[in-house]
């Protein structure tokens, strides 16, 4: 029994680091993407997905063909939607990176963004894990996309130093 259990043990140890090995970037990525840090300074993201992956090693016994990836990314955003949108114990007081043009979207925005455009996610599926009406989701992406694609404009500048007066 014993022996049973520490070949058990081992297997599901094996078959964890395989996932890893294998998802752990891509997670990282949309961690950091949810958190608009810099690729090469995420703290916030990697927290994130190390509890992502501590979640899902909790659960893995439990999976029984469910897709261990569909599942770590499900607590990686539902994680980052606790944490951004109720300021979970602190943890998301952080402003985002100012070089990342997601940083000009609300948590929220990010969160439907990468679950939908990175992810490929469906509408269905993104409104089902967020609480939220497809509708909803549908149109907050796409103000986000509209976001991203034209950014706001800054005013421009005052020709010879004459300032222009506000409409």
């Amino acid at each position: 029994m014993r022996q049973r259990q520490a070949f058990q043990g081992t297997r599901r140890a094996r078959e964890f680091e395989a996932f890893v090995a294998g998802a752990a970037g891509r997670l990282l990525h949309a961690a950091t993407l949810l958190t608009a840090e810099a690729p090469d300074d995420n703290p916030r993201a990697r927290r994130l997905l190390t509890l992502a992956l501590a979640h899902t090693y909790a659960c893995w016994d439990r999976l029984r063909g469910e897709d261990p990836y569909d599942r770590a990314r499900q607590y990686l955003a539902s994680r980052f939607a606790r944490g951004a949108w109720h300021q979970y114990g602190g943890f998301w007081r952080a402003r985002p990176h100012p070089g990342s043009p997601l940083a000009r979207l609300t948590p929220q925005e990010r969160l439907i963004l990468v679950l939908r455009l990175y992810e490929g996610v469906g509408e269905e599926q993104a409104a089902a894990l967020l609480g939220l009406p497809t509708e909803r989701v549908r149109a907050i992406c796409d103000r986000a996309t509209t976001t991203l694609v034209h950014p706001p404009r800054s005013p421009a500048p005052a020709v010879g130093g004459a300032k222009v007066a506000p409409s």
